[in-house]
């Protein structure tokens, strides 16, 4: 309520009828208003009451009341007894409807409710009267807690020379406000001007609360203090407008997570797929991590190790390369070694075994060098050297690679294994083996060692063989003989095979042998003469 506002008559109600009056007059800017006056001085034991209309509480616990008045300086009027006042009082009385009448409530203190005594700073005197200097005075009071629809406020005038010049009527709130990215509603003050209302906030719209249920506490001033908690946009939003709004982020930019970070522009050679993003998607043929940072660049796959050198010794090999022309995009380039065995009459090429031996190590090389070992003598091979990175894995392709081939230097044959008899006579015996399991190049020749059994082996024999068979001549009857051979190469002679026993036959054993073998022998001479006969025989008829 705002008396100043009226344009007619407030009409308030007066008691007793000869107190209070309702008079035209200026405001301190020389505005008509509305007032109360009175001034019976000069009357002792004086009771004058004048009650406003019915004020609607608005669900408001605590009620203000701003007044402006004039106060005549008693001793400034001529003659004045002294029951003369320069105060008043301030009443209110509450009440669920407009019930009041001339009479009811009483006027009394109790049933009203008195809020205080209200005195002036400044009074008037006759001499600022006749200079029309007005001294207003303003006053406001509170009381409360106050639970009906609404109130009436009264004013006592108990000996003074006054006039009300103005009054308003309010309660506290505070407005509905956007803080710490939440929405507060607007909240009434508490009953107490020192009491503080909780107000719980709701997020703006993609906002969400962080660490504790967010609030604000409204105090008696109608002002906000003491915030706790706040929201912040969650991922694919940021703040704006002065944290009010959580803005999807645009196409072009994301944002991974909840905070007040503002959107980022894609890293290179990623995109969004929608507003409101919280990554960027690569592009084909990119490639991004587990623990790659959304914020960081989408990579690919390097290309391939250049420079390759080759060095074999033997059977071991050195490779040693240089770093790709790109490596993706990525620090984290390392090299990996596929080894292949070709040829050996096995058709194509095969993995190696896990008897290769590569230092430091196969897979996951820093280096670009690598030293390998144990392969085969005399084997072709082809080497791949393989980049790959950490976003490999990922690509539906191999890995990009250079290969190398090369032949291993050829070595010693292994041992032959066994030695077989083919046959024996009194001074001979021909023997017969198997080729080395690993060659280890081109065989070319077996050297056979023999020598009596009951002799050193510092006295035996040696003979060669561009074959793996051999006859051994010139030996004793009836004796048994030790007999070895190896292999040899361009790279040398491998090792002798293991001892062997063959025993040379006796001059009876083959006599015996012979004897045995006469029919034999016979039979396939006069077969053989049958043969010539007849065929003798079929060419002389053909001729006639």
């Amino acid at each position: 309520m705002d008396s100043t506002t009226a344009t007619a008559e407030l009409g308030w109600t007066i008691y007793p009828s000869q107190g209070w009056e309702e008079v035209s007059g200026y405001d301190e800017n020389m505005n008509t208003i509305r007032t109360y006056q009175v001034c019976n001085v000069f009357d002792s034991s004086q009771n004058n009451w004048v009650r406003t209309k019915y004020i609607r509480r608005r669900g408001a616990q605590r009620i203000h009341v701003q007044m402006k008045f004039s106060v005549r300086d008693c001793s400034s009027i001529p003659n004045v007894p002294g029951s003369c006042k320069e105060t008043f009082n301030l009443y209110y009385y509450e009440s669920d409807s407009d019930t009041a009448t001339k009479l009811s409530p009483p006027w009394m203190e109790n049933p009203w409710v008195k809020v205080d005594t209200i005195a002036a700073d400044e009074s008037f005197s006759q001499v600022d009267l006749g200079g029309r200097i007005m001294k207003i005075n303003s006053e406001v009071r509170s009381f409360g807690p106050v639970s009906r629809s609404g109130f009436y406020l009264a004013f006592q005038d108990y000996g003074a020379c006054m006039s009300i010049i103005a009054v308003r009527v309010f309660y506290r709130k505070c407005p509905r406000v956007t803080q710490n990215g939440a929405i507060f509603p607007e909240t009434l003050s508490g009953a107490e001007s020192t009491s503080l209302v909780a107000a719980r906030g709701v997020c703006v719209p993609n906002g969400e609360e962080v660490d504790v249920p967010i609030k604000l506490y409204c105090n008696g001033e109608g002002e906000w203090m003491v915030p706790i908690g706040r929201c912040m946009c969650k991922a694919g939003y940021e703040s704006v407008e002065n944290g009010t709004v959580c803005r999807a982020c645009i196409s072009g930019f994301f944002k991974a997570a909840q905070g007040d970070l503002s959107c980022l522009q894609c890293p290179i050679n990623s995109r969004t797929t929608s507003e409101g993003a919280t990554n960027c998607v690569c592009r084909s043929g990119y490639y991004r991590t587990d623990s790659d940072p959304q914020q960081m660049p989408c990579t690919t796959v390097p290309s391939a190790p250049q420079n390759v050198i080759s060095i074999v010794n033997e059977t071991s090999l050195r490779l040693e390369w240089s770093p790709p022309q790109e490596g993706g995009g990525r620090e984290d380039v390392v090299y990996n070694i596929i080894c292949k065995s070709c040829g050996s009459g096995r058709g194509g090429c095969t993995r190696c075994g896990d008897n290769v031996q590569f230092v430091p190590r196969q897979l996951g090389l820093t280096d670009s060098r690598v030293h390998i070992s144990d392969l085969l003598a005399h084997t072709q091979y082809t080497f791949e050297i393989q980049t790959v990175n950490g976003v490999s894995d990922q690509s539906p392709y191999s890995p990009q690679h250079t290969s190398v081939n090369i032949t291993t230097n050829q070595a010693a044959p292994s041992a032959v294994s066994i030695i077989h008899q083919v046959s024996r006579a009194p001074d001979s015996i021909t023997l017969s083996w198997s080729q080395p399991d690993q060659p280890n190049g081109v065989i070319l020749d077996y050297e056979l060692q023999y020598y009596e059994k009951n002799q050193a082996e510092l006295n035996s024999s040696l003979t060669r063989s561009q074959t793996n068979t051999a006859v051994v001549r010139s030996l004793k009857a009836g004796t048994i003989y030790v007999f070895q051979v190896r292999a040899r190469t361009v790279a040398g002679f491998g090792s002798f095979s293991g001892k062997m026993y063959f025993q040379t036959m006796t001059e009876e054993e083959y006599s015996t042998s012979i004897q045995e073998k006469l029919p034999l022998i016979i039979g396939s001479a006069a077969a053989g003469v049958i043969f010539i006969i007849a065929i003798t025989v079929f060419i002389i008829v053909c001729r006639r």
